[in-house]
């Protein structure tokens, strides 16, 4: 039995969906499924000199002023991909996401999937490679990071 009121609001705001969450202190937060594949996802990141924020399998929750820039890394075996783009490109136009946001699916309608990201007006980076996404993802935090502690308010056209 777990002690609800020792536990971060964020943690228990997941359990109520049935998802696991974990706060860290990073700039990054990682979307993924699988708590493997989300220590993979953190594994990269701080191999290219990021930090993660958090993760959450398959959902995410950081505080909007840590997270810097986002990395979904998603394996769309079962689940298709093209499915997880839709949903990426409506939570990130319904909440008005003003980061970065690099996704990198691979699997069942992949194609589709970036089809309908390059297709999206909204500023979503498609990668293929989860190393290149990785470094990618590092690269913008640390741009948006630099931004805010110098007060310069920045916006992010496509392509970067």
């Amino acid at each position: 039995m777990r002690d609800w009121s020792q536990e971060d609001p964020r943690d228990r705001q997941a359990a109520k969906a049935d998802l696991n969450y974990i706060g860290l202190d990073g700039t990054i937060g990682c979307l993924v499924n699988g708590a493997g594949l989300a220590m993979a996802t953190m594994d990269i990141i701080k191999l290219h000199g990021g930090t993660p924020a958090n993760f959450l399998d398959v959902g995410g929750g950081a505080t909007a002023h840590q997270v810097q820039a986002i990395l979904v890394n998603i394996f769309g075996g079962i689940m298709r991909c093209d499915v997880i783009a839709q949903g990426i490109i409506m939570a990130v136009r319904d909440l008005d996401l003003k980061i970065p946001i690099v996704v990198r699916l691979q699997g069942t309608r992949v194609d589709d999937a970036k089809a309908l990201i390059a297709a999206s007006p909204l500023k979503i980076l498609a990668c293929d490679d989860l190393d290149e996404a990785a470094k990618m993802v590092v690269k913008l935090s640390e741009i948006v990071s630099l931004a805010k502690e110098a007060q310069v308010d920045i916006t992010f056209q496509l392509p970067i």
